[in-house]
């Protein structure tokens, strides 16, 4: 049960923030990295660990649509973009 719950909530927090497959990817790669290496940490192995989540983390962000499941923009995107540009890239108004 657990281990359940710790996949789970690893899986949570590696959905990467960005726009585009690539940037999805890198972020998700990096983040899947951090929290594997100390999940990896934990069982004394964070080198394997943060190779795993880099892998997974990187995968799933490349996967992932971004209007489905928006973490926000990446810190070296425009915080500034406006409502149109988000139904531009969705096809719908935020909420």
């Amino acid at each position: 049960m657990m281990k359940a719950l710790l996949l789970g909530g690893t899986l949570l927090v590696l959905v990467a923030c960005g726009t585009t497959p690539g940037e999805r990817g890198a972020s998700g790669a990096l983040i899947g990295a951090g929290t594997g290496a100390a999940i990896g940490g934990l069982t004394g192995s964070p080198g394997t660990g943060a190779a795993i989540g880099a892998l997974a983390g990187g995968a799933i962000g490349a996967v992932s649509d971004p209007c489905q499941l928006n973490l926000g923009d990446p810190f070296w995107k425009d915080r500034h973009a406006s409502r149109e540009d988000y139904y531009r890239r969705c096809g719908h108004y935020p909420n």
